[in-house]
């Protein structure tokens, strides 16, 4: 494997980590407002958030990829492959981490609200000023854990022709038939993105239950 090849995965490497960035991004924007509307009072709101988070954990990824892909062209929507995954992936992500942070925010003590209240502190301030804040913190570790989940996923992205890492080593493997030695590369890629996030995720968590251990 000579330095064509090389380029040829760092390529496909950079598809990865942008297309982990799209969805991680996008499913953090949209993930919020799930995760707001499944928390809220009021039925309208928060029947939908809880569809859209049972659709998208109850089917998967690769489903819903082919869906984006193939799907919106039939809806009058011409998208690149690279538009179609970062959708696919972005509403994959936001019925996750809405639910992450659905979680925390529930897991947010009562009594943090309450005060909130009794100081007059409006609805909106309570939640963005207050409630999540503390939400955010307590989510941490799960949120990283996904981000772990999320980039891996990126790989069934080469179900739909899209090369990213996986289909990149495919495609040299398929070259210069070495297959052993291409994909030890191409799993030792994931293994230096995957796992300096999963040590952050334990450290977060360890260092979450010390403090509440406190």
């Amino acid at each position: 494997m000579g330095p064509q090849e090389l380029n040829y995965l760092l390529q496909g490497l950079y598809w990865t980590l942008l297309l982990t960035a799209m969805g991680f991004i996008g499913g953090i924007a949209f993930g919020i407002v799930v995760a707001l509307m499944r928390v809220s009072p009021a039925a309208w709101l928060r029947i939908p958030a809880i569809c859209w988070i049972g659709l998208f954990q109850g089917t998967p990824l690769l489903m819903q990829l082919f869906v984006a892909y193939f799907g919106l062209p039939l809806l009058g929507f011409d998208l690149p492959a690279w538009a179609a995954v970062g959708i696919a992936l972005t509403a994959h992500a936001s019925a996750f981490l809405g639910e992450i942070w659905r979680g925390a925010i529930q897991a947010v003590p009562k009594g943090q609200s309450e005060a909130a209240q009794a100081l007059g502190l409006r609805t909106t301030s309570r939640m963005f000023d207050v409630i999540l804040p503390q939400a955010f913190k307590l989510s941490l570790p799960a949120t990283v854990g996904f981000l772990v989940q999320l980039l891996k996923g990126t790989s069934l992205a080469a179900i739909v022709g899209f090369i990213e890492l996986t289909r990149a080593g495919s495609i040299v493997s398929n070259q210069i038939y070495r297959p052993l030695l291409v994909f030890s590369v191409v799993g030792a890629m994931y293994f230096a993105m995957c796992w300096p996030l999963s040590l952050l995720g334990r450290r977060l968590e360890q260092r979450m239950s010390a403090g509440l251990s406190r």
